[in-house]
């Protein structure tokens, strides 16, 4: 493993129940990451999502990709927690084609198509060999203000 959750939370502002990633299982600066979700029956989206056939919404997997964007930018150099925000601009081509259930280890691999300022990602969800969702997304970096926060 690469990275755990405390370190993630190194680079990432978000906190639970807004972390979507558990784990950095390899990286490639400038090029690729490859992240882990753990989906449990305690994630508390999933008491409302479905009540009596729990799904982790395509929005919380899109989410997980631009966050694993995020770290991608951190280990190639692009984005400093400490001195930038990382927004994200928009998501094409977003396809969701299964379920995602509590027990599955949801896989997020996202690919650098463009990195700056202005990223542009490629990625995708898969629980074993099965793809779940995939995407193509832009994010911008930029430096933090006194009177702002946030992240992709």
């Amino acid at each position: 493993m690469l990275l755990d959750a405390v370190q993630l939370q190194k680079i990432l502002p978000h906190r639970y129940p807004f972390l979507f990633l558990d784990r950095v299982l390899a990286a490639t600066p400038g090029e690729s990451i490859v992240a882990q979700k753990l989906v449990s029956i305690g994630d508390p989206i999933l008491q409302g999502h479905f009540p009596g056939y729990p799904i982790l919404p395509g929005v919380v997997q899109v989410e997980a990709m631009a966050q694993a964007a995020v770290v991608l930018a951190n280990l190639s150099g692009v984005f400093d927690p400490a001195l930038h925000n990382c927004f994200f601009m928009g998501i094409q081509e977003a396809k969701f084609r299964a379920p995602v259930v509590p027990g599955d280890v949801l896989t997020i691999e996202v690919k650098a198509q463009r990195l700056g300022r202005i990223g542009k990602f490629s990625g995708e969800t898969r629980v074993g060999d099965q793809v779940k969702s995939s995407g193509v997304f832009t994010a911008i970096v930029e430096p933090k203000r006194a009177d702002a926060g946030g992240a992709a």
